[in-house]
């Protein structure tokens, strides 16, 4: 066996605590080397004197399961629950040729008596659990940047406001979309299945994304007025709809006040440390000498080690949630602030509002935000990407995007995996139907994707009706409103896939997922004892036969969950055609 590619840490997503108490314990081995491996397991202490001064340890060895694959490795599961929460364990392995002990202290022929060379998991503290609210795990998500979603009020439109969706957008204009917008259009996002908004910036700035905060205590007054707002939550809450916000405190805006003090008094001002301002006087062009958002120098960014403003932006952070009961957290520019002002921000905002969702914007592997001291979930930008190379790039098969979704979906706890924040589309990206070259039927076949897979997934404004657009600023189009420039044939689709995730669980994220390697299509698992969930994706422009296999001891029928019909019946072992650019969602029970 190719030991360099063996690996476990007894941390983070390799080892890791369920909020019953139970331990989730995961090891990687090279891809097709070991046939089976097990778990060699006790409690530290437990020992038998076996002979008079002879101590044995006390140990178990229990089969662990092939979880998943990906490129090049396989990953292999199982989960204990030690009696008195301690344990050390170490993992054996198995192939036709040999077999191997694997341990904190490295890699044997025999299993080792000595439990002190065994990795260990000294606790098993539920406080410890990383996983997330569980009202995010049913939860769909409609974004709005709300600039561009309805104008319910003329009378807030700022100067120069042009008639709704008259001109393409820009960087400057502006179609006087509002809070009041929204307030009219509940019943809309009702109807079409969502249960929660996340909202682009809505604090006072110049601009028209609202990144570029003045007031971080204040409603911009193009977008209404705080008694709108407070009665925009109300009201969503009464239909059972969440609602996050949009947290800029990587950087302010250019005209807040803090750092037009410092332009104006320079090394004097009482806020010169409130940023990372290298030297004095301040240039800005052709390179500000101070530290911004990329660099941009209309974004200074915000020094949150600085106690005066960490105090201020925790108080901005409580006082939305005391003060209107927002729901969540959207954290912009979150892997760019230290990790001492999340844990800090944690613990405010958890303070008031224990199931408070808190969601980092980054694009990376995220596990260091993502141990349980700051942040509970991540924008789930790698299932963009492996969706964007499949169905509109076309640079990899079927096989390597479920290769790639393996190796993602081990990149975090199992727990996080159910509040990954995932997307296809939004106001930093091209538009979905864009990306795919306008081809609606791949369209939906991504929503179809998005909407059967675990965690909790968003919609981005307009894209339910075929909204068009490039690169930001063209990705934020004002929404039409009219039935006839809606396609209503997408809005249908995605409709019922938002009723069919919402009445199926394994669709949502109950059961084990497993994926169907040798299919030449998307093929996946969702499983619990008595029931199961196929879902094939085929997007190709070739029909493909998908081979299924039930696990079940005695399945009776196999349903097509969109219409109800039996497609197959008292059989474990069925072969099935997905027409090309077609789905099948199959309930076996």
């Amino acid at each position: 066996m190719e030991t360099a590619a063996l690996f476990h840490r007894p941390t983070d997503n390799y080892a890791y605590a369920c909020a019953n108490g139970d331990l989730k314990l995961v090891l990687r081995t090279k891809k097709g080397d070991a046939l089976k491996a097990t778990l060699v397991h006790g409690d530290p202490f437990d020992w038998t004197e076996a002979s008079p001064g002879n101590w044995e340890w006390n140990k178990s060895e229990l089969a662990m399961t092939h979880s998943g694959s990906d490129s090049l490795f396989d990953y292999w599961t199982i989960t204990v629950h030690p009696p008195y929460h301690r344990i050390r364990y170490a993992f054996q392995l198995y192939n036709d040729q040999e077999s191997l002990f694997y341990c904190e202290k490295g890699i044997y022929d025999e299993p080792l008596k000595d439990n002190g060379y065994y990795f260990c998991f000294p606790f098993v503290h539920t406080s410890d659990a990383t996983d997330v609210p569980k009202w995010v795990e049913n939860t769909i998500w409609y974004q709005i940047f709300p600039e561009r979603f309805a104008n319910g009020n003329h009378n807030n439109n700022p100067e120069g406001t042009l008639e709704w969706g008259s001109e393409d957008p820009s960087p400057t204009n502006f179609f006087g979309g509002d809070l009041e917008g929204v307030l009219q259009n509940l019943d809309y996002l009702e109807n079409l299945g969502v249960n929660g908004i996340y909202f682009t910036p809505i604090f006072k700035a110049t601009s028209n994304h609202k990144y570029d905060t003045i007031d971080y205590f204040e409603i911009d007054p193009q977008f209404g007025t705080k008694e709108t707002f407070k009665k925009l939550v109300d009201e969503c809450h009464k239909r059972g709809i969440r609602i996050m916000l949009d947290a800029v405190f990587n950087h302010s805006g250019y005209y807040f006040p803090h750092f037009q003090d410092v332009l104006e008094k320079g090394e004097k001002s009482a806020y010169k440390d409130w940023f990372h301002i290298r030297e004095f006087p301040i240039v800005q062009e052709p390179r500000p000498n101070y530290d911004t958002f990329a660099f941009t120098p209309f974004m200074p960014k915000l020094n949150t080690q600085h106690p005066e403003v960490k105090k201020y932006l925790l108080d901005v952070a409580r006082y939305w949630v005391e003060e209107f009961d927002i729901d969540g957290w959207r954290l912009d520019v979150a892997n760019e602030i230290d990790h001492q002002f999340w844990r800090e921000f944690r613990a405010a905002v958890k303070e008031i509002k224990p199931d408070l969702y808190i969601l980092g914007e980054i694009w990376h592997d995220s596990i260091a935000w993502l141990r349980g001291d700051q942040f509970d979930s991540v924008m789930n930008y790698p299932f963009q990407t492996n969706v964007l190379d499949l169905f509109a790039r076309k640079t990899i098969t079927p096989k390597k995007f479920m290769e790639n979704m393996t190796t993602v979906s081990y990149l975090y706890p199992e727990t996080i995996n159910k509040g990954l924040f995932n997307l296809v589309g939004s106001h930093d990206t091209p538009r979905i139907l864009t990306e795919c070259g306008e081809d609606k039927e791949l369209t939906k076949l991504i929503f179809t994707l998005m909407l059967t897979y675990p965690g909790t997934p968003c919609i981005y404004y307009g894209d339910e009706v075929a909204l068009t657009g490039g690169m930001d600023p063209g990705c934020r189009k004002c929404m039409p409103w009219d039935p006839t420039e809606q396609d209503q044939d997408m809005l249908a689709h995605i409709q019922s896939m938002i009723e069919l995730r919402t009445k199926e669980p394994l669709l949502a994220n109950e059961g084990s997922l497993s994926w169907q390697y040798d299919a030449e299509a998307i093929s996946f698992k969702k499983s619990t004892e008595n029931k199961e969930v196929f879902v094939i994706i085929n997007p190709s422009d070739k029909s493909k036969t998908v081979e299924l296999l039930s696990g079940l001891s005695s399945p009776n029928t196999w349903k097509d969950a969109m219409n109800q019909t039996v497609v197959f019946k008292d059989t474990n072992k069925n072969r099935i055609d997905i027409p090309a650019k077609q789905f099948m969602i199959l309930i076996v029970q």
